[in-house]
């Protein structure tokens, strides 16, 4: 089918909510919190991207991803590079994304153990419309009282370098040898093109425009795929309907008509469209 409506995982975290966000069922107050919800295709492992709902009550722990390069050393399929479309935040959310400054392996490891990785952190306070990319190494942790759309690989490979206190597993050794150890920096992006379409990432590993209301022409090559994700209002798309927390997944050649009445993101590996 050239469109697909995806199926909904909701992911239990210890650092998500009993309130989620609008077009999202609350879990029970008794029931553990949801922290991400994953759009799903059939085969869950095939899809290069995958795409999540985010819904923070505490910060997550200081982690960071590999690279496609690392994680085929590991035997991995491929690496992680992500970005966030913060859709609601608290007054004092932040994020942290790369080191203040530039520091050693044998900082970041000592640092990591210690406790003192959580103060030599970019913490940058975060507010609703604020987008971020972070490139695989990229040591980051996502602060509490968000709700963030995120884009990504399809991976869930994750290095935990401290995490507060939480009785959870650490991954240092893999976590330091991946690391980035510089400041962060924003990767430039061409931002409007076109009136109501505006480019947020243009590569390496994938492209996100962000799209305003009106009709679209989708046209992908053959076999490829693009997810198109609705944050406000509601659309159709080669016959299926859509609307806000929902996901479809579009695959080309078919030049698919998407008649929107939405604010919505468009991801897809390749080269971006024209």
């Amino acid at each position: 089918m050239p469109a697909t409506l995806l199926a909904t995982k909701r992911v239990e975290k210890p650092w998500g909510r009993h309130r989620l966000y609008p077009g999202f069922p609350d879990p029970a107050p008794d029931a553990p919190p949801i922290g991400e919800v994953w759009f799903q295709s059939p085969h869950p492992e095939e899809p290069e991207l995958l795409i999540k709902y985010l819904f923070t009550s505490e910060k997550l722990s200081v982690q960071d991803h590999p690279s496609d390069e690392e994680a085929r050393k590991r035997g991995l399929p491929r690496g992680k590079d992500e970005c966030w479309t913060i859709l609601a935040a608290e007054p004092d959310s932040t994020i942290a994304i790369g080191p203040l400054a530039p520091m050693t392996r044998e900082e970041l490891r000592a640092s990591a153990l210690d406790g003192s990785i959580e103060h030599k952190l970019d913490w940058k306070k975060v507010r609703a419309g604020d987008f971020y990319y972070s490139h695989s190494g990229v040591i980051h942790a996502i602060g509490a009282g968000l709700t963030l759309i995120e884009v990504q690989q399809n991976s869930d490979t994750t290095y935990r370098l401290y995490d507060y206190g939480r009785d959870r597993e650490l991954h240092l050794d893999d976590g330091v040898a991946v690391a980035d150890l510089d400041p962060w920096t924003p990767p430039s992006a061409p931002g409007e093109v076109a009136p109501g379409r505006t480019i947020l990432v243009e590569g390496p590993k994938f492209v996100l425009e962000r799209w305003g209301g009106g009709d679209r022409a989708i046209d992908l090559p053959e076999g490829k795929q693009g997810w198109l994700v609705p944050i406000r209002g509601h659309g159709v798309v080669a016959g299926v309907a859509w609307k806000a927390g929902e996901c479809v997944l579009v695959t080309g050649p078919e030049a698919l008509h998407a008649s929107v009445d939405a604010d919505l993101l468009f991801a897809y590996v390749g080269e971006r469209r024209m």
